[in-house]
């Protein structure tokens, strides 16, 4: 069965997948008292994981330990690439922050060397950086570059995107929308599912953007640009074929659009062919926004784009970002890059992510899984009946995993594809251990 033959298949808001609702079982009297204080104090907006939400005491490498005294071997988070409380990050930012910080209007070293030691990571034509503190920030800048350069207003992005939590930026992230559905100048485009376009997805989804670019243009929008994540994370993990992006891109700038690459989930090794998602499509992005991996939980994003763009909009707009490139989290993010070097994160992340997707792949012949997708160490495994789309199944196994001392999430349109993207230092013991705790749970 096609995914287009169930369009009565609820689609789930994005932080409502694997969400605390309050209506679980019994609480341990401590995790009970935290929750009601969190109630009280950050009201509808807060948002808590699990049935039974976790207290966390402390963290190691891939392992998180919490207050009912267990070890939860962490398969969600990518925030902490290089693994949590990386003794690298931890030691650069106590002793950057015994030095000094402050804003970025100074000049300090590790700034300079920072920008450097990334800036070499990209193609030789995506030579200027530019600082923020979230990933928010760093598209909200992009779509105004874009716009800028373009002389267009409208936005391309994927059915279940999401890019951040500005006003702006939650315009064109469509999973975040409880109701309602984004503005007339934002598009949206299906994923680059096989089950959608069949064997040409490059084709399929190039001709999709197309589209979208003539819908604009009629309704006297003009267009601005083509904005992805390049694993397509939240649309349930879209990796292959290699190459594939590389003809909606085309399509893009013969439009006269820019094409934004967004790298948070996807960048800095995690797909295990090289720093960068956009790198496996053999394409150059006009803008290359970042965030959550690059300081490894010390608060840091950024922006890498030509020089001609930049200039464009500066020559109109200043930008200012009192916290971003402060020297503490400059030293947090040259860390980072220097322990993905030392540690060998990148051929980890490859080694590991073979491993793990052949077990995987091996366990679909005898479980309800209907596709294993990804690179390196970001996959997705969808589940799905006779009747379609299984997202019953994909919720029991987060909190079964939960009770095995696994940690995971969820992403997809219905929600029924679990999300992997671990710290990179994860081992394939550990990814043994994840597929035999999958094994378990489904029999």
């Amino acid at each position: 069965m096609k995914k287009q033959d169930i369009p009565e298949q609820e689609e789930l808001q994005i932080l409502s997948l694997n969400a605390f609702s309050g209506m679980g079982g019994a609480m341990a009297p401590d995790v009970a008292a935290l929750v009601e204080r969190r109630r009280r104090a950050f009201g509808a907006a807060s948002v808590l994981f699990y049935d039974e939400p976790l207290r966390i005491v402390r963290a190691e490498g891939a392992y998180i330990h919490a207050s009912d005294g267990r070890a939860y071997l962490d398969f969600y988070n990518n925030v902490p690439t290089v693994g949590h409380c990386h003794p690298k990050v931890v030691e650069a930012v106590r002793a950057q922050l015994g030095a000094f910080n402050t804003h970025s209007r100074y000049l300090f070293d590790v700034a300079h060397d920072y920008a450097e030691k990334l800036l070499a990571t990209f193609p030789a034509e995506l030579s200027n950086l530019v600082l923020a503190c979230t990933g928010s920030e760093s598209n909200d800048l992009a779509l105004r570059l874009a716009r800028k350069v373009s002389g267009g207003e409208g936005i391309i992005v994927t059915r279940t995107a999401y890019h951040g939590n500005t006003a702006t930026v939650t315009e064109v992230s469509p999973s975040s929308y409880k109701t309602g559905a984004p503005p007339r100048h934002v598009r949206m485009v299906p994923p680059p599912d096989p089950g959608l376009f069949g064997n040409d997805i490059a084709q399929g989804f190039a001709d999709a953007v197309k589209a979208e670019i003539a819908a604009l243009k009629a309704d006297g929008i003009g267009f601005a640009g083509l904005l992805v994540d390049t694993i397509f994370s939240s649309d349930g993990v879209y990796a292959d074929p290699p190459g594939f992006l590389k003809a909606a891109v085309e399509v893009t700038r013969a439009a006269g659009g820019l094409f934004i690459a967004d790298e948070v989930q996807p960048g800095f090794g995690r797909t295990g062919e090289g720093m960068w998602g956009f790198s496996r499509h053999g394409v150059v992005p006009d803008i290359v926004t970042m965030g959550k991996p690059m300081g490894n939980g010390y608060p840091m994003a950024g922006l890498v784009t030509r020089p001609d763009i930049l200039d464009a909009f500066c020559a109109d707009f200043g930008y200012f970002n009192t916290f971003a490139g402060s020297p503490a989290a400059c030293a947090a993010g040259l860390a980072v890059l220097e322990a993905i070097e030392e540690d060998g994160l990148i051929a980890n992340a490859a080694r590991v992510g073979r491993h793990l997707t052949g077990r995987l792949k091996r366990l679909q012949a005898r479980a309800p899984i209907t596709a294993v997708r990804g690179a390196g160490l970001y996959l997705g495994i969808e589940f799905g009946t006779e009747k379609g789309p299984a997202p019953d199944i994909a919720k029991g196994l987060i909190n079964g995993l939960r009770d095995h001392g696994i940690l995971i999430g969820a992403a997809g349109r219905y929600g029924n594809v679990l999300k992997i993207r671990p710290p990179l230092c994860v081992t394939t013991a550990h990814a043994d251990l994840l597929v035999d705790t999958l094994e378990e749970l489904l029999a």
